[in-house]
């Protein structure tokens, strides 16, 4: 049965809060890096003998205010100075895929990014190891799959995203695919025109932050010249109608982040953001949760806090929950498996 066929059975409002939380979904944005909790940033510079900036785990979340990207991806920078070592990368993707796993994800695919570790002095080989083997790890561990999407950091020149990929073929096969992130305004798509093109050529997948902040014509620019399969972000489309009408026709997913979308000021309250309108005009849209330990919640934070601001039903949970995995880079008896078991959650709470 295909997710536009399949009819919600009719769910009490107010058990809709414990179905958002029981229902299997797929987590498609968010930086592994992102998740780097205070408490286990501090453990970590600890081990690794690293002095920060802050003198206590509450004077850490007390900076955590921001008024636009730039003022996150500063502080953010800094809470990477503490991972060093294999058994870092590791421990930091085996506290998150712990978390998703008590959401209910079934399958994630992490964003990481070399070059932050490389400018401080590590190999690529360190970060895609020790992320590599927690993803490797996970369906045992956790009973979840997940994957690795490697992020050219688009403030960087695309000679230096070059670079990065050719640090990363040696692991190929421990890579799904390729995706752009960092500032976003002033840095649009076409200038990694040639690295993505290259980046087709070996195979990989290809995603790309577009429309956070920036205008439509970024997002215009993922899917022309870039030819991405994903967008992340996209929530200013709803300022371009033609555009809207083509990633609807096209199916084109939407990788969406309220809490962060809200943390950063791209939406004033969460009941003005429009992924409700997104769903309504039939966009593939996904709910995720980006970089949670600093913008207020995992995935389920982001369902339950955007539900709850903008009046969603259980239609709209169903229609979330099965676009992640239709979105998501797995075979298609994986995601014939997911997509059964999500459907029995539903069923279970009419």
């Amino acid at each position: 049965m295909t997710r536009s066929a399949y009819t919600v059975p009719p769910i009490a409002a107010e058990r809709l809060p414990d179905l958002l939380r029981a229902m299997p979904k797929a987590e498609l944005h968010m930086h592994i890096e992102g998740s780097l909790e205070p408490e286990q940033m501090f453990a970590l510079a600890a081990r690794n003998g690293v002095a920060l900036k802050y003198p206590s785990v509450q004077s850490l979340k007390d900076a955590y205010v921001f008024n636009n990207l730039q003022e996150f991806l500063d502080i953010y920078h800094d809470g990477t100075m503490v991972l060093k070592t294999e058994q870092d990368f590791y421990d930091m993707a085996c506290a998150y895929l712990a978390r998703a796993q008590a959401d209910n994800v079934l399958h994630t695919e992490l964003f990481f990014d070399t070059q932050t570790h490389t400018g401080h002095g590590l190999s690529a080989d360190t970060v895609i190891n020790g992320l590599y083997q927690a993803c490797a790890d996970a369906p045992a561990k956790f009973g979840m799959t997940a994957s690795l999407i490697l992020c050219f950091l688009r403030h960087l020149s695309e000679e230096e995203a070059f670079e990065c990929l050719e640090q990363a073929l040696p692991h190929r096969d421990k890579i799904v695919g390729i995706g752009l992130a960092s500032s976003e305004v002033g840095h649009p798509p076409e200038k990694f025109a040639r690295v993505y093109a290259r980046a087709r050529q070996l195979g990989f997948r290809l995603v790309a932050h577009a429309g956070e902040e920036a205008p439509p014509a970024y997002i215009w620019s993922a899917l022309d010249v870039l030819q991405v399969e994903r967008i992340d972000h996209g929530v200013q489309a709803i300022h371009d109608a033609a555009l809207m009408q083509r990633l609807a026709q096209d199916k084109m997913p939407l990788t969406v982040c309220p809490l962060s979308n809200l943390k950063l000021c791209v939406f004033p309250t969460l009941a003005q953001h429009n992924i409700g309108r997104m769903l309504d005009a039939g966009i593939c849209a996904t709910i995720n949760s980006d970089d949670p330990a600093y913008f207020g919640g995992y995935i389920n934070e982001n369902f339950t806090q955007t539900f709850a601001a903008l009046g969603l039903n259980a239609q709209h949970a169903y229609t979330l929950a099965a676009n992640s995995f239709e979105a998501s880079f797995i075979d298609a008896s994986l995601r014939q498996r997911y997509m059964h078991r999500l459907q029995e959650v539903f069923e279970g709470f009419s």
